[in-house]
């Protein structure tokens, strides 16, 4: 019934649960989960999460977070995005938020990473899993520096996951073809405008995602997140959009489906 777009399960902290995790996305009617590479260096961990249970799938991909491991290059993406269950590229983007001393021009590298992860997506057909973070001007502009709007067979598919940015954000995302997907966050006493974003977005280009083992949503807000809790987030939605739980259920699964084509294969 439901599908978690966006999960971290190679997290030592989900990873050591994992058999009691399952059993409790069974019971909340959570079919599906999508296990997100943030390394290379864990890339073969959350490979085999994918190939060893016919109900989860996997990206490849390297965090703009990550500063300290393993650069990525185009060859790097395209042979890990070859092997069977990977169906998407990311997590990638930006993120300024943790600048600390350092200037938006100090992170080059980070946006060079980007443009290398929507090549792979570019060559691959398969889709980016975007995170961005007090970058979304960057984010938009080099997405279409890279050919993103310029036409037939030139556009990268994608999701902006875990959304937290403006309408202004959204429309200019969806106006590229891109999903929104949406977290636990909705679900905070504070997150009023990101609900106004998930009542704005269509329904056709929605998706739901736990992001753990982050942002649980209330109640379980300040715990360790997993897959199970992710009903939590469609049912925010559906209150929000004054739209029946199981639609939601049913076409943000659809709208999975359709991004990372493969998933029912």
């Amino acid at each position: 019934m439901f599908t978690d777009s966006h999960c971290h399960l190679s997290f030592p902290e989900l990873q050591a649960q994992l058999p009691q995790i399952r059993q409790a996305m069974q019971s909340a009617q959570v079919d599906r989960a999508l296990c997100i590479c943030t390394t290379l260096e864990e890339f073969e961990d959350v490979h085999q999460l994918a190939v060893g249970y016919d109900n989860f799938w996997c990206t490849v991909g390297v965090h703009p977070d990550n500063d300290d491991v393993r650069e990525p290059s185009l060859d790097d993406l395209l042979q890990r995005a070859s092997l069977p269950k990977v169906v998407g590229i990311g997590e990638t983007g930006l993120d300024y938020y943790r600048l600390g001393e350092r200037s938006v021009a100090d992170m080059a590298w980070q946006r060079e990473r980007f443009r290398v992860h929507i090549r792979a997506a570019r060559q691959t057909g398969k889709p980016l899993v975007i995170h961005t973070r007090s970058a979304s001007s960057d984010t938009l502009a080099i997405l279409k520096e890279e050919g993103q709007g310029g036409g037939q067979g030139a556009n990268a598919r994608g999701v902006f996951h875990c959304f937290t940015e403006t309408l202004e954000v959204a429309r200019a995302a969806l106006d590229l073809g891109f999903y929104v997907s949406f977290s636990g966050i909705i679900t905070f006493k504070n997150a009023v405008d990101i609900r106004d974003v998930a009542a704005f977005v269509p329904l056709d280009r929605l998706l739901i995602e736990t992001d753990s083992p982050y942002l649980a949503p209330v109640p379980y807000r300040g715990k360790t997140n997993n897959p199970s809790y992710v009903p939590l987030v469609a049912q925010q939605i559906s209150a929000i959009r004054q739209q029946p739980l199981e639609l939601i259920a049913e076409a943000t699964s659809r709208n999975f489906e359709q991004l990372f084509t493969g998933v029912t294969e």
